[in-house]
């Protein structure tokens, strides 16, 4: 029978196969368990021997990680770690680890496709055409993209993707990113207020947390002079919904591409279903099948990297430098 060395348990995942996660962890002896818990108690249960995590959506809270003496490392299916309690984690010896870039491509295009769909109206003219009304008249005005100015909130790997990819549209492209001090390419780094008072179209790209939540309000909403087309492929609850709700009623934006929304699915009396300047879509931006077999494989070798002694490619809490469960080498 084959000797297995470490136990790892997938807290949840909605992929379907495991099969990549499995040839990974095969590797170095894990006997892999597939759970498919989110309750606190259950997640106790089913993690209590195990030497790692791979998370999707189940929260990971202080009271989880407090109780799993033997875990050294959580890896998180995808770019957010909005699931796990990072200061519990950091406090426990536990390395979180995430897979920052592995659908950059994916949602770089879906952000373009939104805001091409909504400059031209495509989706709205799509809709008119197949109720029988042939008229364009019925979208006017549609402006020219060329010359225009795209601010990006957040200009990490995937804010440098869209820019770089806009750029062949003939858009300037502006960013505000407290976390930069230079950018390659041809962005230029500015201010909050600068990026929200000169874009015609606004793009969010930053993760969410406390300093983020609802940092577009309505304050911030009635600062954006250009009436700006905004593009959420980030997270929802970045955008005050109800804020911007009433900015797309009173006119004072032109519309919106949301990816994500602050309660997904939306409740089906949500007035942005029923705009015709706002574009929906389910929380797709990160898919395609070979970002998905890219992330399965990736999110697993985190956690074969750190049982096997060695620092993975992509660790969120840094601070846990020096007090991990496990001695570390580069």
């Amino acid at each position: 029978m084959k000797q297995h060395h470490f136990q790892v348990v997938i807290t949840d995942c909605d992929h379907g196969s495991i099969q990549e996660e499995q040839e990974e962890l095969d590797r170095i002896g894990v006997h892999l368990i597939l759970a498919q818990v989110q309750e606190e108690k259950d997640l106790i249960r089913v993690s209590r021997e195990a030497d790692g995590l791979l998370n999707q959506y189940a929260l990971l809270t202080r009271k989880v990680l407090e109780n799993l003496p033997r875990c050294k490392v959580i890896s998180r299916y995808g770019v957010g770690v909005d699931s796990v309690d990072l200061k519990a984690a950091t406090d426990l010896g536990i390395v979180v680890a995430n897979v920052p870039d592995y659908c950059m491509d994916e949602v770089a295009n879906q952000t373009i496709a939104m805001l091409l769909t909504l400059i031209r109206k495509t989706a709205f003219f799509n809709q008119k055409v197949k109720s029988g009304r042939w008229d364009f008249h019925l979208g006017t005005p549609i402006y020219r993209t060329k010359g225009k100015t795209l601010g990006l909130i957040g200009c990490g790997k995937i804010g440098l993707e869209v820019a770089k990819k806009i750029s062949g549209f003939g858009v300037e492209v502006i960013a505000f990113d407290p976390y930069l001090q230079k950018v390659e390419g041809k962005v230029e780094l500015t201010d909050f207020d600068t990026v929200l008072k000169k874009s015609d179209f606004i793009s969010i790209h930053c993760p969410l947390n406390e300093s983020t939540r609802h940092l577009i309000g309505r304050k911030e909403l009635q600062k954006m002079e250009k009436r700006p087309l905004i593009i959420n492929t980030s997270r929802g609850p970045i955008i005050d919904e109800t804020a911007l709700i009433e900015a797309l009623r009173e006119g004072r934006i032109s519309g919106a591409g949301l990816d994500v929304l602050e309660k997904e699915p939306p409740d089906p009396e949500n007035p942005l279903l029923k705009m015709d300047n706002v574009i929906l879509s389910p929380h797709v931006g990160f898919y395609s099948e070979e970002s998905i077999s890219e992330l399965k494989r990736r999110t697993a070798k985190n956690v074969s990297d750190i049982l096997m002694g060695r620092w993975p490619s992509s660790v969120v809490n840094h601070e846990v430098k020096g007090k991990t469960r496990v001695p570390l080498s580069e």
